[in-house]
């Protein structure tokens, strides 16, 4: 699964940061000489450095055991139900897609040197996808919306309370997982199927099937 693969590749990144800081990234002490810092990003990295590679790598990096283990439950909890909704293929381009959208939401809108690192705004994006399921679904998917909304907005009632998290990030992931999701995703749709007698034509049977 795509899902367990992001996870895969954020544990191991976060093991890697604890190996250059001496399990200092344990508690947040990551230093300004830190390996880690070529990785992270602040707008002045792409702005005026160029350095594109820092929106995906950023995504990467966690600040502490605490923020990439809150970040990966939710990446558990969101991304298998929208990998199992719409396939491995569309999760895998939605978090990506989220990811740049966030980063590019840092890029344009936060501080030029305030430094940003961490999962959650592609997480976000998964919110917006989530959502943008359950709009596609009709008054089916509303039951969806219904039972998550309160944690969207807890999210984002944390979100704009808590100042050292990226606002810029989250809610350009959101918008972007969003619209991507809206406009790809398309639920399958009922078809009926009969049973007829070959030498009448009558049809003996009906049911539903999808495609």
């Amino acid at each position: 699964m795509i899902t367990n693969l992001l996870i895969l590749l954020n544990v191991l990144a976060f093991l890697w940061e604890l190996a250059v800081t001496g399990g200092g990234a344990l508690s947040g002490q990551i230093s300004s000489s830190s390996p880690i810092v070529n990785y992270i990003l602040a707008p002045v990295d792409v702005k005026v450095n160029h350095e594109y590679y820092r929106m995906i790598t950023c995504g990467f990096m966690h600040g502490s055991l605490i923020h990439v283990a809150v970040n990966m439950i939710s990446l558990a909890a969101l991304g298998r139900f929208i990998e199992r909704t719409v396939g491995s293929t569309r999760m895998f381009l939605i978090y990506f897609i989220s990811l740049i959208g966030a980063s590019f939401g840092v890029v344009f809108f936060s501080q030029p040197l305030v430094p940003t690192l961490g999962a959650s705004g592609a997480i976000f994006g998964l919110f917006g996808a989530l959502f943008a399921i359950g709009f596609k679904y009709g008054p089916a998917g509303m039951k969806l919306i219904k039972a998550n909304i309160g944690i969207l907005v807890l999210n984002l009632i944390i979100t704009f309370t808590l100042s050292f998290i990226s606002k810029e990030a989250h809610i350009a992931g959101l918008i972007v997982g969003f619209i991507f999701t809206y406009a790809t995703f398309f639920p399958p749709r009922p078809v009926r199927a009969y049973v007829v007698d070959a030498n009448t034509g009558e049809q003996l049977e009906s049911h539903i099937e999808t495609r």
